[in-house]
């Protein structure tokens, strides 16, 4: 499990642009790195959202986001698309990345258990260094205190 201090883990994943997105090559300004469970559901479409609304504002505090789920490249593009998200959404459909930042958890649904992915924030300092975590994240207003400890790393 990644603690805060931790470097980031060296995972190279595709993106719904058709290029890929290494986190190491990351490194040098704040990242955040947010874990969603699945394209185009009702939680994961308004943190996205959320997201995309803030975009200016994380890049006026010179961050970059960066959305990650199991979902494939060609999934997460016509999610872009479906909703006008302004942000980079990667692949990680071998769930390496999930695996890294131990967030590919089991998880219960009407007493159902079965394996998913933890909705999960981490902002990443430039220095290339976990600087803060979020667990279980209820997407209401997360976006606005991720962007608050974006902008307090300053």
């Amino acid at each position: 499990m990644l603690a805060i201090g931790d470097p980031v883990p060296d995972v190279t994943l595709p993106t719904a642009e058709g290029g890929s997105v290494s986190l190491k090559a990351l490194h040098g300004r704040p990242t955040v790195v947010y874990f969603y469970p699945k394209d185009d559901t009702p939680g994961c479409t308004t943190e996205a959202k959320a997201f995309t609304d803030l975009a200016p504002a994380f890049a006026d505090a010179g961050a970059s986001v960066l959305g990650i789920s199991r979902d494939t490249a060609e999934s997460h593009a016509k999610f872009i698309r479906k909703h006008g998200l302004g942000l980079t959404l990667a692949s990680d459909v071998d769930g390496a990345a999930c695996e890294a930042f131990g967030v590919w958890v089991e998880k219960t649904m009407y007493g159902r258990k079965y394996m998913g992915i933890e909705r999960a924030t981490f902002l990443i300092g430039a220095d290339g260094r976990i600087a803060r975590i979020w667990r279980k994240v209820k997407v209401a207003g997360h976006a606005e205190a991720v962007l608050a400890a974006v902008r307090a790393l300053a």
